[in-house]
């Protein structure tokens, strides 16, 4: 059977989002007989296929879209998981969105209706629902509303994915992957539109402390992006290195240095331009956010972490992909 349109979602042991992502998607406005779902389980777990099955049966039974469950099966990561997707779908238009995401009844229509002829991909309109003072990963998460072709309301041909073979798989994490496979669509010529009509709200997650510790990894895929799109990632993601961490930790280590060497007077200035960067580094993510105590200490310990985490990374990217990046 064909279908006018194939749904992948990704999923990694949240049966609770799940539930409410696959609930949204059943409810959306079109015939139910022109969509299917694929949930792509990259845990293949046992727990989430009988869930997807479960969730099959009562779609079924209330006339509602085809829905599948496919276990990710050797290597693994979000880009596997959407290739193992879009490659057992039988639409000629692939959506994709995320297990923790809440496509509105309107979704599929508006972003379909796009597809005219000539257009290879459409992105939609990401809504990130903050609270009035949010932490700052909270406020970093809402940065995806503002994000080009993320992989939580995008549309492609199926004929575009097979012509570029798809997401990189080196992409290992939830990170820069869909940039990546917009880049290539980019060089190919592929006509690409936003539609903001076609809209996805994304609660964010809730997080343990210290989350933006762990988070610095994903720099390493930024060395990988920049390898293969140099000239586009200084034009959509970051024109100029971080700056202000290499003069964090630069500071740091000349104070040291000065301080064993016995130049007191040097160690000093490094330690003052030390105590400022970080001083207008708080301040920055503190602004905006909230206050709370417990928050305000989280940003001051992950403060003095985050520059020389993310440099390592940097570094240890630009080494695994061989490519001049800092």
């Amino acid at each position: 059977m064909s279908y006018r349109v194939s749904v992948v979602v990704p999923t990694y042991k949240r049966p609770e989002m799940l539930a409410c992502c696959l609930n949204a998607l059943a409810q959306q406005d079109i015939d139910p007989a022109s969509y299917e779902v694929i949930v792509v389980d990259d845990a293949a777990c046992e727990e989430t296929r009988r869930q997807v099955e479960g969730l099959a049966r009562r779609f079924m039974n209330a006339c509602g879209p085809s829905l599948r469950y496919v276990a990710v099966q050797g290597k693994h990561g979000p880009a596997v998981a959407r290739n193992t997707g879009w490659r057992v779908a039988q639409g000629e238009i692939i959506a994709f969105t995320d297990d923790d995401c809440i496509p509105q009844p309107y979704w599929l229509r508006m972003g379909t209706a796009a597809f005219v002829e000539g257009v290879t991909g459409v992105s939609g309109k990401v809504i990130v629902p903050l609270p009035e003072m949010p932490t700052d990963y909270e406020r970093n998460a809402a940065r995806l509303a503002y994000s080009e072709f993320v992989t939580a309301n995008c549309f492609y041909r199926r004929s575009a994915l097979e012509a570029v073979g798809g997401f990189d798989e080196r992409f290992t994490m939830a990170w820069r992957e869909d940039s990546d496979l917009f880049f290539r669509l980019l060089k190919e010529g592929g006509k690409l539109l936003s539609v903001p009509e076609a809209v996805v709200v994304h609660p964010v997650r809730p997080a343990r402390w210290g989350i933006s510790l762990s988070q610095q990894r994903k720099s390493m895929f930024n060395a990988l992006l920049y390898k293969k799109h140099p000239l586009l990632y200084q034009r959509r993601i970051q024109a100029h290195p971080p700056w202000h961490y290499y003069g964090i930790v630069a500071s740091a280590l000349l104070a040291v240095s000065g301080w064993m060497l016995g130049a007191q007077s040097f160690a000093l200035g490094a330690a003052l331009a030390w105590v400022l960067l970080m001083g207008w580094f708080c301040q920055l993510r503190l602004r905006h956010t909230s206050h709370l105590p417990r928050h305000v200490v989280e940003i001051i310990v992950t403060s003095l972490l985050i520059p020389p985490l993310s440099i390592y990374w940097r570094i240890f990217g630009a080494l695994k992909f061989r490519v001049f990046f800092f």
